[in-house]
This record gives structure tokens, sequence and C-alpha cells, in this order.
């Protein structure tokens, strides 16, 4: 199924999904670091079509080639500030659950950079790209390769 047909056909799904990035953008958060987050969730999840499609809204925001490069191998890259890598170890950690709550520890490394909205709002960005991640890969959609 391709992108197209998945908003035609489940307009309101699509749309309540598209709503909720929405809301994130217009709490504040840094646009160019949640296309960091979703494109390094993206990548986790293994998902050719959120893949391409926040490495092209991150170059169209002029975000920085090397972080691009760099997202796979955040950690050790040495181009990410504080903030970025705080975000990444929270995406990670709720992409990868593996049945465990986030703990004092995980919450603690969030709350040095973000406070309590932006701390939701990442959270939600993390949870969206999640389920994108899910229906994209579920429904084969192809990579916007322009």
């Amino acid at each position: 199924m391709t992108y197209d047909a998945f908003r035609r056909s489940q307009t309101t799904a699509h749309d309540a999904l598209i709503a909720l990035g929405k809301t994130v953008d217009d709490g504040g958060l840094e646009k160019d670091l949640t296309e960091l987050v979703k494109l390094r969730v993206s990548q986790m999840n293994g998902c050719a079509f959120c893949v391409q499609l926040h490495l092209n809204i991150a170059r169209k925001l002029a975000v920085d080639e090397v972080k691009l490069d760099l997202v796979s191998a955040w950690r050790d890259a040495g181009v990410f500030s504080p903030r970025e890598r705080a975000a990444f170890q929270w995406a990670e950690r709720l992409t990868r659950l593996h049945g465990e709550e986030a703990c004092d520890a995980d919450t603690a490394g969030l709350h040095d950079h973000f406070d309590d909205r932006e701390a939701v709002l990442l959270t939600i960005t993390i949870g969206t790209i999640n389920a994108w991640n899910r229906i994209a890969r579920g429904l084969r959609f192809a990579p916007p390769l322009s």
C-alpha cells in the first residue's frame, strides 16, 4: 500500500497522527531536534519510508549534514549537544521498552535538559514516530525519494 492510499482509506487515523505532530510543532519544541529524534527512532525501527521522509525534512530545515550522517552513532559522534544526546537517550529508552518502565535515571537525564512541557512534547514525538514506523513498515510504504 502507498502512503497516499493509506491517507485516503484511513483519513481519520491519518489526520489524528498528523494532529499529534502539529501539537508538538505548535508547542515550541525545536523542529530540528524533533526531526533528528524521528530519524533516530526510524533508524532503530528499520523504517525506510520514515528515515527518508525525515532526512528530506531535516535537509529542508538546513540541519547540519554531519549530524544527519552520524545520528545512528550519536553516542560516539561528538557533534551533538547535551540536549540532543538526552533526547536520543530518551527516544531509545522509549522505543526499546522490553516490558520495562523508564527508571528514575532515565527521567533524571531527560529533566536535566527538558522542562516538564518539553519532556511531554518529546515523549509525544517519540510515541507518534513509533506508531508511524509500525504503520509504514506494516503496510510497506515505499520511501519518498524526492
